[in-house]
Parts: C-alpha cells; sequence; structure tokens
C-alpha cells in the first residue's frame, strides 16, 4: 500500500506542476513596484461583490428544491428536469448570451412582454445577476443533487416512520448530512457566477463586474495593466469557497 502511494505521489507531480505554472508566473509579472488599480476598477469589484452575492443567494433558494427533488425522484419526470439542467451547462457562454439576448431583450420572446410594462432586462443590475444565475445555477443544482443523493434513504425512512413531515426530513435530516456536499456546491455557484465572462458579456456588459473590466483593461492598456485586479479577482472569488470546503469538513467529522 505504502508503495502504491509512493507511485501515485510521483505521477501526481506533472498534473500539480502544469497546474501551478500560470500562478507562479503571475507572482514573477505582477509589477509589485506599481501595484496600483485601473480607472473605475473599484466599480468593478463592487458590482462583482454585491451583485455576486445577491445572485449567489438566489441561486440557493432556486436551486435547493431542485436538487433535492432530483435526488429524490425517479422515472421520465426525473430525466426531462436532468435534460433541462444541463442543457444550460453544457451550452457554451457565449451562445447562452446570445439566447439570453434573444429572449430577454427589448425585442426577445419575454422581452417584449417587459417592453411593454416599461421594463428592461438588458445591460442592467438585474440582467447581470440574471447572467450569473444561468452561470451558476446548472452546476450548484448538479453538485447539491450529488449531496443530496448521499443521504441514506434508510435515515429518511426511519424519520417518516418516527412521524417526521416532509420537511422535518428535510431540514433535520437531509441538510446536515449533505452539508458538506452543498458547501461544494455553494463554492462553486460563487466561483462561477462572479467568474462568469461570457454570458455577462453578451448579455449585460454594463455595469461591469471584475471579468469584463479585465477584458476591457486588456484591450484598452495591455496585459501589464490586468494583474492587480487579477490578484483581486482572486482574492475577491477564493475565501469563501476555501470557508465552504473548511465548513463541509468539519461537518463531515462531526457526523456519526
Amino acid at each position: 500500500m505504502r508503495a502504491t502511494r509512493r507511485v501515485a505521489g510521483w505521477l501526481s507531480l506533472p498534473a500539480l506542476l502544469l497546474l501551478s505554472i500560470p500562478f507562479v508566473t503571475l507572482l514573477h509579472e505582477t509589477p509589485w513596484g506599481h501595484f496600483r488599480l485601473a480607472w473605475r476598477d473599484e466599480n468593478a469589484i463592487a458590482v462583482s461583490l454585491g451583485l455576486g452575492l445577491l445572485a449567489l443567494c438566489l441561486i440557493i433558494v432556486i436551486g435547493l428544491p431542485v436538487a433535492w427533488w432530483l435526488a429524490q425522484a425517479r422515472g421520465r419526470r426525473r430525466v426531462i428536469t436532468e435534460l433541462l439542467v444541463m442543457i444550460p451547462l453544457l451550452t457554451p457562454p457565449l451562445s447562452m448570451g446570445i439566447l439570453l439576448v434573444s429572449a430577454w431583450g427589448p425585442y426577445g420572446v419575454f422581452g417584449h412582454w417587459l417592453t411593454e410594462a416599461g421594463l428592461t432586462l438588458v445591460n442592467n443590475p438585474a440582467a447581470f445577476v440574471l447572467a450569473q444565475i444561468y452561470g451558476a445555477l446548472p452546476y450548484f443544482i448538479v453538485v447539491a443533487r450529488s449531496a443530496f443523493s448521499t443521504v441514506p434513504k434508510a435515515i429518511l425512512e426511519a424519520g417518516q416512520t418516527l412521524g417526521a413531515g416532509s420537511w422535518q426530513r428535510f431540514r433535520y435530516l437531509a441538510l446536515p448530512l449533505a452539508l458538506p456536499g452543498l458547501a461544494s456546491a455553494v463554492a462553486l455557484a460563487w466561483v462561477r457566477a462572479v467568474g462568469e465572462f461570457g454570458i455577462v458579456m453578451i448579455f449585460a456588459y454594463f455595469p461591469q463586474g471584475i471579468p469584463v473590466k479585465l477584458y476591457t483593461n486588456l484591450q484598452n492598456d495591455g496585459v501589464a495593466s490586468v494583474y492587480t485586479l487579477l490578484w483581486l479577482l482572486l482574492v475577491v472569488t477564493l475565501p469563501l469557497p476555501m470557508i465552504c470546503m473548511a465548513l463541509g469538513k468539519r461537518a463531515q467529522i462531526n457526523q456519526p
């Protein structure tokens, strides 16, 4: 067994080195002597943080019921629902952005109704949040469904036998047992929402979040101008996944 672990450790080095090279390069290329934000970078950070947190809350609220239902359902309806979740996940982001403009834009199928009501869903904060939801919600549902699938059926059946209702079984049995996996789902949804570029670029170019601002800085001033904002994107996206992973591991350790 020890020899197997040693061989696996050596075989893992190429992948680890490959993954680390971009970040080592970032450390080397960052102009630490001129480490400052470009014009309006502060606004991009505020947009990504504020609207990203709003999108994450909405993703959890609307995604949890779908994930729980998929973990429990059987038959044709489950297959159809899984297909509806997987299609947006597998659609390239730029294509999804075009589809959102076609659906929710001023001349789109549903956007036309909004226009008649005096509302607009393109290039505004609401469109930005919607773009983030489309970019992250399928990932959250898939991972959360896998987390709920790990909950032993025997425990849920025992709770039902003891008189626990559907909500009680979900709240006091399923949620605590699935918490490590749900933490991973939240972490992935946050990274996907804040880092979404393709859908936001097409559907909600304004207000500019960090990914789009990185792109405009790169186009206008070259690669040397983006390193500070790139570091701040990592600072914005990484802490929440790390916290979620730590909470998930703690919950896993505390489970009987």
